[in-house]
């Protein structure tokens, strides 16, 4: 514990950012790094409680008060292995994790929780700046060779660490860069993409192989894959999103959100786009979906120059402060304003979509929507809803943006083709104790596995696979599972 009196002390204090109205020029990274003092003082914050409840909520199971206690000693490379100890990215969830860990903070009770997620990011920055960071390729191999399907980041985290324990691993992207949804879900002002491909490059350094614009069933065999490789990790996300089929719904300018963000990302990056391009320059948008999903589709929509920018919810505004209902330490479903909401959009709950309405050349002219009212049940879940009378109306616009969350994976192609069970929600059928599917030496980690879900999730995910697959392999393993601590 840095501070005895710390968290008496200090106020949580968030670092500063880029106004609005100059961030929206650009599509960089906009917070800037607290000072070398505050830095200090919001590591003191950390009580060291007796029971560490920030540990059980993070997926991870960081050992949150050891880094803090070493960032307020500003002893850099000591908690710079503590947090790669059990996160092989702190750089990705330093910027873009919701800290559920903030949300089991025993000072959070009371007063606002340390800023956990914050330190992280610094703690891995000043790391990088210090030269802490370096490929370390393990010096002896097994001769097992892993094929991992997939290089968002349960697909990466899966083979940094069965690579770190000496297997032969291979990561087969469809796309033509990896990353996954670090790469090409994520706008560059949440998550620059160098500093993804700043952890691509460790890892080839380190000796993974990645196969890019590899479409595992389509232009890579699955035959080829099951005959050379001893294991195959299904990391490929969950890619189908929900639609909303209703009249009008082929109206040009009704998209997923995702292709809208995908495509901007690769603008950025100077990548060939080669859709129908999506542009909100001028246009009335519309995004239906309160997630960060749709919180991306309006920041991205500012910074293209949209004309006006509305988000929808379906269901009704949640609370601001924790109720009844969502008792400390639960992660509590709350209001969320993000950076992207402070730089303009007009928000409202409780909107039922009706139909879109097209012109006589089919482009998208506006949106039919009226007003819900949602029956609560005892335990405060909004269990159905009836349309408010005389509410209906049509709202004018050109673009919408459909933000409403995944399905499940894609099944045509590689899973079809593999046989692999599905549960009831389509997910591949593989429990968290094995992440083994129905077939021996294929295992599923991530969204894939089970559905729709955080990127800690995802690396946590990869990183208890690839203890099974490892286990698998070789009769034993040497990575420590979530629950272990384990730091130099």
């Amino acid at each position: 514990m840095g501070k005895v009196t710390g968290f008496q002390e200090y106020d949580r204090v968030a670092p500063t950012r880029e106004e609005a109205k100059t961030r929206v020029k650009h599509y960089g990274e906009f917070l800037n790094e607290l000072p070398a003092q505050e830095l200090n003082n919001q590591a003191a914050r950390c009580m060291d409680c007796g029971v560490p409840f920030c540990q059980s909520g993070c997926p991870l199971g960081n050992v949150i008060p050891e880094f803090n206690d070493a960032v307020y000693q500003a002893k850099w490379e000591q908690a710079a292995n503590i947090l790669l100890s059990t996160n092989n990215f702190p750089e990705f969830t330093g910027r873009i994790c919701p800290a559920p860990c903030e949300s089991a903070c025993v000072l959070g009770i009371n007063r606002p929780p340390v800023s956990i997620e914050e330190i992280e990011k610094h703690i891995i920055e000043i790391a990088f700046e210090k030269g802490f960071i370096k490929a370390k390729a393990p010096l002896i191999r097994t001769g097992k060779k892993v094929a991992v399907i997939g290089s968002g980041p349960a697909g990466l985290a899966a083979a940094a660490q069965l690579n770190k324990v000496g297997h032969e691993v291979t990561v087969f992207e469809r796309d033509d860069a990896p990353g996954g949804l670090l790469r090409y879900g994520i706008p560059d002002f949440k998550l620059q993409k160098n500093v993804v491909d700043r952890r691509i490059d460790l890892m080839k350094e380190e000796g993974i192989i990645f196969r890019c614009n590899a479409n595992v069933g389509e232009n890579v065999e699955i035959s080829t894959l099951l005959r050379d490789f001893n294991a195959v990790v299904l990391a490929g996300g969950s890619t189908i999103p929900r639609d909303l089929p209703i009249d009008g719904r082929s109206a040009k300018g009704v998209h997923f959100a995702m292709d809208f963000l995908k495509q901007q990302n690769k603008r950025v990056a100077n990548r060939e786009v080669v859709a129908e391009e999506i542009v909100a320059t001028d246009k009335n948008v519309i995004v239906i979906g309160g997630g960060d999903t749709g919180s991306d589709c309006i920041g991205t929509s500012n910074r293209q120059g949209a004309k006006s920018i509305t988000q929808f919810e379906i269901m009704p505004m949640p609370p601001q402060a924790r109720t009844a209902n969502m008792p400390w330490p639960n992660y509590p479903m709350l209001l969320k304003n993000t950076s992207s909401h402070e730089e303009g959009a007009q928000r409202a709950w409780s909107v039922n979509t009706k139909n879109f309405i097209a012109d006589e050349n089919g482009n998208l002219k506006a949106l039919k929507v009226v007003d819900v009212e949602w029956e609560i049940d005892a335990v405060g879940r909004p269990v159905s809803f009836k349309e408010v009378a005389g509410t209906e109306r049509d709202l004018p616009c050109e673009l919408v943006f459909l933000a409403m969350g995944f399905l499940h994976p894609q099944k045509e192609g590689l899973i079809e083709k593999l046989g692999v069970e599905l549960d009831n929600r389509g997910n591949v059928k593989a429990s968290e104790h094995s992440y083994q599917t129905n077939i021996a030496k294929i295992f599923a980690a991530g969204d894939v596995r089970r559905g729709q879900s955080l990127v800690v999730w995802a690396i946590s995910e990869g990183r208890e696979a690839a203890r099974k697959v490892d286990e698998y392999l070789m009769g034993v393993t040497k990575l420590a599972s979530r629950d272990a601590v384990a730091y130099a």
